[in-house]
């Protein structure tokens, strides 16, 4: 959770500080945006390797080259910090590593908790990444006000580094007693996972929501001002609805999960979850009321990013025998392809005149509704029923 989270505050940092990094770079605002879509750019081509090295290699090595890469970069990133081209650099050397540990997350799970835990202990490595993009958000601005951005860059800089010695002194690969049932922990390794992952229907089902369902969160998050600004909302209203998503969805990671573990179901709570985040979704394109506004953006944050964990823990489950690396790793490939298209589609979309974003917005809802619809065609997963059985 530790890493995941550092992680996380990397790749948002330059988020809440646009306006004045593009002053201290001398740059556009598109070359800022590019130090944090580059971690989507280049999670398309490192996730399925960073998923066959954790499975081959386990956990400890796996994560432990996420790791390296996120401390060692993180610390240069404020080493060379007024030079962009070598800071865009250190950030690209960040995103490489975010695969490595954001793949592990059910592979940890599945490795050291019972499979009725295992919702909730992915929901906590799915709540680090929240607790990291939300520290991102109220740190940096504050940190650049006391200590500007060269300040700011290397005190994430030690701060990357000491998580990355805490892990590789402290991490073990596995418990000394396995907490499940043999044929419950038991993986194909990646690359023969491949071979079988698109052969379950629900899986395929459960890719195509997760590309709608991350696409419009990293699309809402990365447009939030310029989708209220022309209904009158201020950079700062904008700036606490972004933070009220992001308190939701820790909430909701935290809620959910826990609740799928104990009732033993998956599909139910995806499907809820996908319906309160479709009405939040509703609230954030139409709301005039900051009120309305507010309870909208909490709404949306919990329940999309309370399916997320969820999501994850079935995905591993109904592709079984495929490694949780594996299926992890598709998922969350999926949310950054759609996030690259939905970013850059928002843009082209908006209105000329006025810049409204209301149209895309409006295709983004009938998405969230397609995805609702989709997930009322996933079966409950076998696995956990097999599960409980076990341990009765």
């Amino acid at each position: 959770m530790l890493v995941v989270a550092v992680n996380q505050l990397m790749w948002i940092t330059f988020a809440p500080i646009t306006s004045d990094a593009t002053i201290y770079y001398g740059v556009s605002d598109l070359k800022i945006g590019l130090l944090s879509m580059c971690f989507m750019i280049v999670y398309l081509v490192v996730s399925i390797p960073a998923s066959w090295i954790i499975d081959t290699y386990g956990i400890r090595i796996g994560v432990g080259i996420g790791v390296a890469l996120t401390g060692i970069f993180g610390l240069l990133r404020g080493l060379v910090s007024i030079n962009y081209n070598l800071l865009l650099l250190s950030q690209i050397g960040i995103a490489i590593g975010q695969p490595f540990i954001l793949n592990a997350i059910t592979k940890i799970a599945a490795r050291w908790f019972p499979i009725e835990e295992r919702a909730t202990a992915s929901g906590l490595g799915t709540l680090a990444m929240y607790i990291g993009i939300l520290a991102g958000m109220i740190l940096t601005p504050y940190l650049v006000i006391g200590s500007g951005i060269s300040g700011m860059l290397y005190q994430y800089g030690i701060i990357s580094l000491t998580s990355a010695v805490v892990f590789i002194v402290f991490a073990k690969e596995r418990p000394l007693t396995a907490p499940c049932h043999t044929d419950q922990e038991e993986r194909t390794l990646a690359i023969d996972g491949l071979k079988l992952i698109f052969r379950y229907k629900d899986f395929n089902w459960l890719m195509f929501i997760f590309f709608i369902g991350l696409g419009v969160f990293n699309a809402v998050t990365t447009w939030i001002e310029n989708i209220l600004s022309p209904r009158g909302f201020s950079a700062v209203q904008a700036g606490i609805t972004g933070g009220l998503m992001i308190i939701g969805g820790i909430l909701g990671a935290l809620i959910i999960p826990i609740l799928s573990d104990h009732y033993r179901k998956r599909t139910i709570f995806i499907i809820i979850a996908l319906a309160g985040a479709t009405l939040g979704l509703i609230g954030i394109t139409f709301a005039t009321s900051y009120f309305i506004l507010l309870a909208s953006g909490m709404v949306f944050g919990f329940f999309l990013l309370s399916s997320g964990p969820i999501g994850f823990q079935y995905g591993a489950e109904i592709t079984y025998p495929v490694s949780e690396g594996t299926s992890n790793g598709f998922l969350l490939l999926m949310g950054q392809v759609s996030g690259i298209a939905f970013i850059f589609g928002m843009d082209s979309f908006k209105s000329s005149v006025t810049g409204s974003m209301t149209r895309p917005l409006i295709v983004l809802i009938c998405f969230m509704i397609l995805s609702f619809l989709s997930s009322t065609r996933l079966r409950e997963s076998s696995l956990l029923s097999r599960g409980s059985e076990v341990k009765k």
